[in-house]
This record gives structure tokens, C-alpha cells and sequence, in this order.
């Protein structure tokens, strides 16, 4: 079917009180196995393309692009194409031309005014070209190598009266909000501030995003969705369970040349993660959230 719009997906999963996955791809394996497991799960999906992803592929971002939306053509459920923590301005302006319906601008190591002023220009040039925008507020650490920031580190959290005027001032769509998680976690232990969530909730009307979702245990993810969470973003979890199914496989077949088979082993432990975690996100049964 044809590139369904982020904004539709984000909107209908917060109506329904769920959230839609938003899974980090970096080769055609990623794509098809986000792709496979959304269909065995019946729901919709998002494929992301980070800025590092694209720095991976020679800084080319439509090579994996068009191999997304190829994906996404043949599939049986609505998928999404959404170009994912952009630094540079000239990457965001390649978004409009190569078949993303959505962007998430991250200014989000400025200090806060410098943050406003960059992300409301980049709101400005995405609503003019048909994306819908994503920012961050409050940092979510661990990105690039960085370790998680201390839970009383200044900017760890997002705070609500900030977060209502940086969304009113800046005209972003959704924002992600900084609540205890971290990007690049291998282990699930992260433990969110749900209390924080819930006065983040009551106090904007865009839809909130989860970013570092991969270190977060399940009934703290559904509890998440229950608090007001709309998209949560997944990117460790399928590498983890890529690389791993392809060492167990290398480890068995010391002989083994052709790589179809061992990437074959990944895809397939992706298809699997993404199918339980798409799960734990559309549960019929929502969790209360954990004080």
C-alpha cells in the first residue's frame, strides 16, 4: 500500500490511548523485519532513518530511503517513513524530496533559547514543505557514545510549563519528552518518572514521544502508553537482537561464507522483537502507571 503519514498513525494510536512503534532501521533487513513483524502483530508501523544511519550509508539518505518505501509498497499494514534526529539543516531540507512524511529535529543540546529558535525555524521550513515535526525537549541521554545523564543533571527532565511554551512557540507537532529513559541501552532496566509524565500530559495537547525505549521493561512501556505516550522509539532492541542471533549462528556454522544465512538468522530475531514489542504497545488492557 501507499507510504501511510505519520501524523495519521501518531494521532489514531493517541485517540486510541496505544502507541505506534517507530523502529530505527540501518539496512533492508532492519526494514523488512520491522515491516514483517508489524504485519504478524496487524498494526501499523514507522520506519525511522537516523541522521547516523544516513552518516553510515556515505551520507546518502534515499539509497535506504526508496529500499524502505519499497518495503512499506508490499506490506499489509500502514507504514510511515520518518527521518529521525537531524542536526543538519541540509538533511532536513532532503526529507521533503525523498519520501518521508514526517522529521524529528533535535536541537536538544542547545540551551533552551537557542533550542526555541533553531527548532521553530525548522518547524517553519518542515510545515512549508508537508512534514510534520517532532523536537526534543529536555535531553534524553546516551546519543552518540554519551552516557545517560544523571536523573538530577540540569535538562534530564522535561518540565511542563517549559515544555507548553517551547510547543507553543516553536509550532512542532509532537514532542519528545526527557521522563528517565536513555538511548543505546543494552540492558532493560530504565525506570520512568510517570508522575512527571502525567502533569507532561495534562499540561500540552501534542502528542508525546518516548525516546531510548529499547532499555525500558515492558510494564514500564505500557504503563508509558497508558500515561499519554503516542510513538515510541526503538532502535538497540533490533540490533541487539540482530547481532546477537547472527554471532549464535557464526558460532555453530564456523564454515558458513554465504551471508543470506546468517542475516536471514537476524531478520528473523528482528521480526520476533518487533511483533512483542508492537504488543506490549497496542495491549488491549492498558497498565496504570507506576508512582
Amino acid at each position: 500500500m501507499p507510504l501511510a503519514e505519520t501524523a495519521a498513525l501518531v494521532a489514531a494510536a493517541a485517540a486510541e490511548r496505544r502507541a505506534v512503534a517507530a523502529f530505527n532501521i540501518i539496512t533492508l533487513e532492519h526494514a523488512e523485519a520491522v515491516v514483517a513483524g508489524a504485519e504478524a502483530a496487524g498494526a501499523p508501523v514507522i520506519l525511522q532513518i537516523s541522521e547516523n544511519a544516513v552518516k553510515y550509508r556515505y551520507g546518502r539518505v534515499r539509497p535506504l530511503a526508496r529500499a524502505a518505501a519499497e518495503a512499506a509498497a508490499v506490506a499489509d499494514v500502514p507504514v510511515a517513513l520518518h527521518l529521525d534526529h537531524v542536526t543538519s539543516d541540509p538533511l532536513l531540507r532532503a526529507a521533503a524530496g525523498a519520501g518521508f512524511s514526517s522529521v524529528m529535529y533535535d536541537a536538544s543540546h542547545l540551551p533552551y533559547e537557542e533550542n526555541l529558535s533553531a527548532t521553530r525555524a525548522a518547524a517553519a521550513w518542515a510545515h512549508r514543505n508537508g512534514l510534520w515535526v517532532e523536537a526534543e525537549l529536555g535531553e534524553v541521554g546516551g546519543k552518540n557514545g554519551a552516557p545517560p545523564l544523571d536523573a538530577h543533571a540540569p535538562g534530564a527532565r522535561t518540565e511542563p510549563e517549559e515544555a507548553r511554551a517551547f510547543v507553543e512557540e516553536s509550532g512542532v507537532d509532537a514532542l519528545a519528552v526527557a521522563i528517565g529513559s536513555a538511548h543505546a541501552m543494552t540492558t532493560r532496566t530504565a525506570s520512568l518518572d510517570h508522575g512527571l509524565l502525567a502533569r507532561l500530559a495534562g499540561t500540552l495537547d501534542v502528542p508525546l514521544v518516548l525516546h531510548g525505549s529499547s532499555g525500558v521493561p515492558d510494564a514500564e512501556l505500557a504503563a508509558a502508553v497508558s500515561g499519554g505516550i503516542a510513538k515510541v522509539n526503538i532502535g538497540t532492541a533490533l540490533n541487539l537482537a540482530m547481532t546477537g542471533a547472527i554471532r549464535t549462528y557464526l558460532a555453530a556454522n564456523a564454515d558458513a561464507v554465504d551471508s543470506r544465512a546468517y542475516l536471514s538468522a537476524g531478520r528473523l530475531a528482528m521480526v520476533d522483537t518487533v511483533t512483542a514489542l508492537i504488543g506490549v504497545l497496542r495491549a488491549e488492557d492498558p497498565v496504570p502507571a507506576v508512582d
